[in-house]
């Protein structure tokens, strides 16, 4: 029916497949290297300043618990490993470190005004802060 030739394998063959099997192991690698140094890569677009108050986010969600008279408490949560919030003028975001939650950081200034600077990214509602840094002043 149908006449094959040999089956060996051809220059053009080898290339080609050997290209393709580079191309699959590096393009892993070279995702894991962008998303490990996406700090370094934020762009001014991408990264934004923000001005507020921390908060615990579960007690400022459920109860909008904040300012002074929850800051005791507050630090309490968040050391516990509550999620670290942020509250700049209503809004509020999710503090997050390099894809790791900065409480130890941040628990000391639950209740305070502080300034933060990251990367913002939101969905489903939710605004989140990602590789917060605490601007000095």
């Amino acid at each position: 029916m149908f006449k094959s030739t040999t089956n060996k394998p051809t220059v053009l063959k080898i290339a080609v497949a050997a290209t393709f099997t580079a191309a699959l192991m590096v393009s892993p690698l070279a995702v894991a290297q962008e998303h490990e140094h996406g700090k370094e890569k934020l762009d001014a677009a991408a990264s934004k300043s923000v001005t507020g108050e921390v908060v615990d986010l579960m007690c400022y969600i459920d109860h909008n618990a904040a300012g002074d008279k929850h800051s005791a408490c507050g630090n309490k949560c968040i050391k516990g490993g509550g999620p670290v919030g942020i509250v700049e003028n209503g809004k509020a975001y999710l503090v997050v470190g390099e894809h790791k939650p900065i409480n130890d950081e941040r628990a000391e200034s639950c209740g305070k005004t502080i300034t933060v600077k990251g990367k913002i990214a939101e969905r489903g509602g939710i605004a989140m802060l990602e590789n917060a840094e605490v601007v000095k002043k």
